[in-house]
């Protein structure tokens, strides 16, 4: 029987700006595609823009925002990590009545985390801590999609 491949996965560091939300988002869209994920890359983008422009506001100083993006057997993961050690909101289902308020600029992007992903978290690193979702792949007689065409370059090394 052989032995099962690693998952295939993405790490990039970000710029701590402004700016790493829309690459954060272009990124994750390349990432899916060319790892073969059946998940909905526009709520793995717009999930992934929701923690990337946390981390830019919350994080202090300028280090990078690193990106992880992994294809697990049945889902894919998005990890983002920064140099701010203090958990994020709340990720667990909210009481009733902490819905966030809807005339607030801020608050929501964790609800849509909450919501949409099929799983969510954060933990400590050794330099900060590291919020992630999972998005699940819809199950299919094949699996992953199979990229058409002439082979394209590798993703990103990992560091």
């Amino acid at each position: 029987m052989p032995e099962p491949h690693p998952p295939a996965s993405w790490r990039i560091a970000l710029p701590h700006t402004v700016a790493a939300v829309p690459i954060a988002r272009a990124l994750v869209r390349t990432a899916l595609t060319d790892i073969g994920s059946t998940a909905d890359t526009d709520t793995a983008e717009l999930l992934t823009a929701e923690l990337v422009a946390n981390a830019v506001e919350h994080a202090p100083g300028h280090a990078p925002i690193e990106l992880l993006i992994e294809l697990l057997p049945t889902q894919c993961q998005v990890e983002v990590r920064d140099s701010n050690p203090a958990p994020p909101g709340d990720l667990t289902d909210p009481e009733p009545g902490d819905a966030p308020d809807p005339w607030q600029e801020h608050g929501r992007g964790l609800l849509l985390i909450r919501t949409l992903s099929s799983a969510c978290g954060h933990r400590p690193t050794p330099t900060g801590k590291a919020v992630w979702f999972r998005l699940s792949a819809p199950a299919g007689p094949e699996g992953p999609a199979e990229r058409e065409g002439p082979a394209e370059p590798e993703g990103p090394a990992e560091p």
